[in-house]
């Protein structure tokens, strides 16, 4: 789903959770394709800022994604420290709620397209991480030695404490594998060996989305929003993406806002939000019947990681 890249000197929380979930095992316990869930009552709905999903409870949201990447910042820090180095880095929890997902089945609040076009302003407002000058000593302590991607490496930190892998020695002490990035990941996200994959309740999240992309009840509502623009001049078939015409390079021209004033204008008459959310939300309810054990289990360690969050934020302040 992600293109390659390199990894960012400052890992955020889901990052490092995708991170363990590549270099570890995919969850299971979803079943295949069966039956299409019922779905009831279809709501008419078009801005999907506050749709609220039955898997919401299990994933961290975006202010608890600040607090654990806050927090993840402290553990490095005390790990640094053991070497006689600082970790000046320190990201901040945000004080409020940020906005919900505005573009979950592409673009639909009306006043955005009208003013940006098909700009996304949570994209254009994106910044990167700052960077901190490290030392020779200092980056192997942060990032650990160059690790064999064939060769198995600790998963939690019950384990690395018990292991010699990919280990080196800075100052007298051992620099756990991974460094000190590494080590905060698993105090944080896998401290046991019964630790749920943080990724998990992700992953049943974007199974959700995928089965209710081929349900035939979203298909049909697409289907019905590609003729409608069609109507008005406009070759569209995929509503996440802007139609055919609009380049990367003018998102927000007059061309793009006139296309995407009527892409929502669409979306709205054939109630393809309303849909597809009642469609989405029936497979996520049926994922969370099948995996409940699983999800409970998650959500019981995703409240007692946030408590750990509060106290490491807490200390280091």
């Amino acid at each position: 789903m992600f293109p390659p890249r390199p990894a960012p000197l400052v890992p955020t929380a889901f990052a490092v959770a995708l991170t363990l979930l590549l270099t570890g095992c995919s969850p299971s316990g979803t079943d295949g394709p069966g039956p299409e869930p019922a779905i009831g009552a279809v709501p008419a709905l078009l801005e999907t800022r506050s749709l609220a999903f039955p898997l919401a409870p299990y994933v961290p949201d975006a202010r608890q994604l600040g607090i654990l990447d806050e927090a993840q910042d402290v553990l490095v820090d005390q790990c640094m420290r053991r070497y006689g180095f600082r970790y000046q880095l320190r990201r901040k929890a945000p004080s409020a709620d940020k906005p919900g997902d505005n573009r979950r089945y592409g673009l639909s609040d009306a006043a955005e397209a009208a003013r940006l076009g098909y700009e996304n302003p949570r994209m254009a407002g994106a910044s990167k991480p700052p960077r901190q000058s490290l030392g020779p000593n200092e980056q192997l302590v942060l990032h650990g030695l160059e690790v064999d991607p064939s060769k198995p490496v600790p998963m939690n930190q019950e384990e690395a404490e018990n292991s010699d892998a990919a280990t080196t020695v800075v100052g007298g002490q051992k620099v756990p594998a991974g460094g000190c990035l590494r080590e905060s990941t698993l105090k944080l996200y896998a401290p046991t060996a019964d630790t749920v994959d943080g990724m998990v309740p992700h992953s049943f999240g974007f199974d959700g989305f995928t089965r209710s992309r081929k349900d035939s009840r979203v298909v049909k509502v697409i289907a019905a929003w590609s003729a409608c623009m069609a109507e008005h001049g406009y070759t569209a078939d995929n509503p996440m993406d802007p139609p055919r015409g609009i380049g990367d390079a003018d998102l927000s021209g007059p061309q793009a806002i006139a296309t995407a004033k009527q892409d929502v204008d669409c979306k709205e008459r054939t109630n393809l939000v309303g849909t597809w959310y009642a469609v989405e939300t029936a497979y996520q309810k049926q994922l969370i019947e099948r995996n409940a054990e699983t999800l409970d289990r998650a959500k019981k360690q995703l409240d007692e990681r946030m408590r750990l969050a509060a106290s490491l934020i807490a200390a280091g302040a």
